[in-house]
């Protein structure tokens, strides 16, 4: 697949309603995150215009590979707003999804984030952002609540630098520290997977989270502790989701098995969700992630708000706080959340899952939000 472009993107209808995607397609960016995000909301669109287009009109993604980096994500805004974007829709990655709000809110250009969760997606509050996805206070609020539950309290956590994994760090100390957890960082700038499986003997730690991109060096140190004997007992986590997709569970194998992470998705599907998920298994050739269906829902509210309130952008953004919609993984309606800056669907479902160990293949609940 080309990395600006898609079968949805190549259509030239003038009259044609113009939906930006930003979406990961090349490395550094999580590239199997990007193809799960795209197949949705690819999924969407199709969908839409067999349904007739929004009124009669159809619907056109036009597609910019973000390829994890803020600027590049940033000159794409500028072009999509140029070429007739009503609105934007998509991006994985935290700090390039705030890169993308901040743009779109300069230019007055509606943003529906898809996937990301950092809390802090704009400086100051705004009506043209909403998001999908939950924020990640409450996310790795939940994770922190399944690691005491699971009787870890003394936690290490394997990070590298960025503002997504200082803020998920300081998330979970927040949330242990008053409950007697502790929470101890290693710098993943300056030690390799062998340091750290000294250094987790060194502080006792029970449990070892995963704070790095994917395949390297999640990979490595996974291997490392795996095999080090010393560390037989510990269990490793990624709260942001590393182990959802195939290509962790080819590069692991039984490895990459019983290491929690965080999904986005209900325990059971509805019937909207069930049918979907076929779809999107015939398209991706492999089971789903809720990425996936993040991209199918996020069709699905701009769709909505198309259909009943036009293609002015303006009025577009004003009409997040009225939406109530159908989604894959419920009903979605955004509200305002005390020290969040954008429109916030107000939540979604969250489990804490692993990869089961007898079947890696098969994904296994160990915990839920309330």
């Amino acid at each position: 697949m080309s990395s600006e472009s898609s079968s949805a993107a190549k259509q030239t209808d003038a009259s044609a309603v113009r939906i930006g995607a930003l979406v990961p397609l090349r490395r550094p960016g999580w590239v199997e995150a990007g193809q799960h995000l795209l197949a949705g909301l690819e999924l969407g669109v199709c969908e839409v215009n067999g349904a007739g287009g929004i009124d009669g009109r159809p619907l056109e993604l036009m597609v910019r590979d973000t390829a994890a980096d803020p600027q590049r994500a940033a000159a794409a805004v500028d072009e999509l707003a140029r070429l007739g974007a009503v609105a934007l829709a998509g991006e994985y990655h935290s700090v390039v999804a705030r890169a993308v709000a901040a743009r779109a809110d300069a230019l007055g250009l509606p943003f529906l984030c898809s996937s990301a969760v950092l809390d802090a997606l704009t400086e100051q509050p705004t009506h043209w952002v909403a998001r999908l996805a939950p924020a990640q206070s409450r996310g790795w609020r939940i994770y922190a609540d399944f690691l005491l539950g699971a009787g870890h309290s003394r936690i290490a956590v394997a990070a590298q630098s960025s503002v997504y994994w200082a803020s998920g760090t300081r998330i979970l100390r927040d949330t242990l520290a008053p409950r007697g957890g502790t929470v101890i960082e290693f710098d993943m700038g300056a030690l390799g997977a062998a340091a750290v499986c000294d250094a987790l003997v060194d502080n006792r730690a029970t449990a070892l989270l995963l704070l790095v991109g994917t395949p390297e060096p999640a990979v490595s140190i996974v291997k490392a502790v795996r095999h080090d004997p010393r560390l037989a007992g510990i269990m490793m986590g990624a709260p942001a989701g590393q182990p959802e997709f195939t290509e962790w569970a080819r590069l692991l194998g039984d490895d990459g098995a019983a290491i929690p992470f965080l999904r986005y998705l209900p325990e059971r599907l509805g019937a909207l969700g069930a049918r979907v998920e076929t779809a999107l298994r015939e398209r991706l050739g492999e089971v789903p992630s809720f990425v996936a269906f993040e991209g199918y829902d996020t069709i699905t509210v701009l769709a909505d708000v198309l259909r009943s309130h036009g293609v002015d952008r303006p009025r577009i953004a004003e009409s997040w706080p009225g939406v109530s919609v159908e989604g894959t993984r419920g009903q979605i309606t955004f509200s305002r959340t005390p020290g969040i800056g954008v429109w916030q669907w107000a939540w979604p479902p969250i489990q804490v899952v692993d990869r089961d160990p007898v079947q890696p293949d098969r994904f296994r609940i160990l915990h839920a939000a309330p």
